[in-house]
This record gives structure tokens, sequence and C-alpha cells, in this order.
């Protein structure tokens, strides 16, 4: 017999416009109009509605599974506290029971006003200044208390975890997996010292330039904290830089000078970030094994291939070939 299709008779997976217009409706209580237009989200459900007096919203459902009632309450504190510090993020918008976590047919929703804006992939000198001082003032809130059920960006937490994972459900190609558990037990004993005595605090977790939007005349907004963490506050700039960190130092010293307008930065912590990119390599395999898991197929046609897990073995190997090259990145 084939193989039961679960996750097609997931509630999560039947929504249809007409429950989310009329929970949006029931939550919010006020008329919407029948839009209703899917956004990209390769985890959630997100929805696009408005009002009947042309007010939008973002509805999004929770991928079951994927986040436990505490983990989704860290995140909406954290927006909510970020927002009361004037902070610009999008928090939840209140539900009819006054929180801002719904729950319908074993799917955790919440609803958020809609903001539009620029994405930007260059920025200025100004906006560089800008993005540290947002960040800056982000991680300055985020020391102030700790997640109750969070991601711990760490060698020995998170990247542990997600190597488990793989090797548990045998996702990497039988004639590379010893290989490749090899080079990530290599890899993770060259960088776990690194993160001795590096303070982990709240922080946004996926912080690239599509997670910032640009809205003139007021600032740049930070959004989707779906991937908040506990980490290393440098998790935060990386994938920003436009190229390599030694070939960005431009760029690193105005951050970090915005940055530091509210909170002093250990630049030693900058060696961290081949090994941060080094973990999300790993974290984004895991991903894909996950979706792989979910039935919902991974999301690049040739992912679990012989050639796809021999190139992705190339460059962990050239990673931490480069680890070992920039160690001392940041002693200055």
């Amino acid at each position: 017999m084939g193989k039961t299709n679960k996750a097609a008779q997931n509630p999560f997976h039947q929504l249809n416009p007409d429950q989310v217009i009329t929970l949006a409706e029931k939550e919010l209580d006020e008329p919407f109009s029948n839009l209703c237009r899917p956004m990209n989200s390769y985890i959630n459900r997100v929805y696009e509605l408005e009002s009947r007096a042309k007010q939008g919203f973002i509805v999004k459902f929770y991928r079951p599974g994927r986040w436990s009632p505490t983990a989704l309450a860290d995140e909406h504190g954290f927006l909510l506290e970020l927002a009361a510090h004037e902070v610009p993020v999008i928090a939840p918008l209140p539900l009819k029971d006054g929180t801002t976590l719904g729950y319908y047919a074993g799917v955790y929703f919440a609803v958020f006003p809609k903001k539009g804006g620029r994405f930007g992939n260059e920025f200025t000198e100004e906006q560089w200044l800008a993005l540290g001082r947002l960040l800056g003032r982000t991680h300055a809130i985020g020391t102030l208390s700790k997640p109750g059920d969070r991601p711990i960006i760490h060698p020995d937490h998170s990247t542990r975890q997600h190597l488990d994972f793989l090797k548990g459900g045998k996702f990497v190609a039988p004639e590379l997996a010893e290989r490749f558990f090899r080079t990530t037990e290599e890899l993770l004993a060259e960088i776990t010292p690194l993160f001795a005595e590096r303070q982990l605090i709240r922080i946004h977790g996926d912080c690239h330039a599509s997670n910032l939007i640009y809205r003139p005349g007021e600032s740049y907004y930070l959004i989707d904290f779906d991937d908040f963490a506990s980490g290393p506050p440098v998790q935060d700039l990386w994938m920003l830089l436009p190229d390599l960190p030694e070939k960005s130092l431009y760029e690193i010293d105005l951050f970090l000078e915005g940055y530091e307008t509210f909170r002093s930065f250990d630049r030693r912590a900058l060696a961290l970030i081949e090994p941060l990119r080094a973990m999300r390599f790993i974290h984004y395999q895991a991903w894909c094994a996950h979706q792989a898991e979910d039935l919902n197929g991974p999301p690049t046609p040739n992912w679990g291939g012989l050639e796809y897990w021999r190139q992705e073995l190339a460059d962990l190997e050239d990673q931490l070939t480069r680890i070992r090259e920039t160690r001392d990145f940041g002693n200055w």
C-alpha cells in the first residue's frame, strides 16, 4: 500500500479563504472584504486580508509541531516588549480573549497589521548606521530576560540537534554519510571553544535584508521573528554584510558605530561569523530534511541525491578550512 499523506489530512493544509476571513472577523470583531491573498512562506501559512474599512492585515498560521505554545508566546512577548520600547517591529494584535495567540482546529495563529515598505540589498552609510542603531536597541531589550522555549544558537545546542536529526533519519547519501558526519564532528570540535564566554541573548536569529523593510519618513522595520532565538549578537549582523567579513570592514565599522549608541559590542565576537555560517549550512540541511519528512517534499528538486550531498560536503570542508584561517578575526 502507498504511504498515507498525513500532511494533506491536517487542517493546517486544508485552510481555505472562507475559514481565514471568518476567523479574522470573529477575533477582531469587524467585517472583512473577500480579499484573501496567500503570501510566500515555506513553513507557515500566511494570508493578506483587508477589512471593509480598507485596513490591511496579515494572518499567520503556524505549522503544527514546529513550535510549542510557550515558544510562540516567547516570540509574541518579545515583539510586544520591543514595540513597548518603540523599537520598529510589527507586533501581533490582541484577539477577542485579550491574548495574541489564537487556536483553530489544532493550529495556532496570530493577526498582524499590514505594513508596506521597500526591501533593500545595498545600504548607504547612513543606512548602515541606522541598522546598527536598530539592532543595538533590539539587543538592549533582548538582554532583559530569557525565553522559555526557543532555540539556542550554539554548536552544543542547535547544531548538535540538527546533526542528530540528519543522522537519525539517514538523510545523507549512504556513500558519503561517514565522511559527512566525521567532518561535522571535526567542525564542532573546532568552533565550540570559540563560543566560550560569549554572551547569548534574545536576538532576531534570521536577520538578512529580506527581513527588513524601509518605510520612508520612518525607519527600517525588523520583521518576521519566526526564527527568534537565544544566540550571540553577531548572528544578527553577518547575514547583512555585502561580502566576506574581511572585505566588509567599512560596513562593520559603520554598523557598530550605530549599534554602540545603545549597547557595547565585543569585537572578538566577529570571529564567530564563519562558524555561524557553517552552522547555518547544517541548519539548512536539517530544515530541508524536516520538509521532506513532512511529506511536502524538499524545497529544491535535487535535494538528497549523491551529487547534492557531495557538494554540501565540499562546502563544509572548505568552510572548515576558512574557519581555521580566520580564527583571529576581530582581535583588534
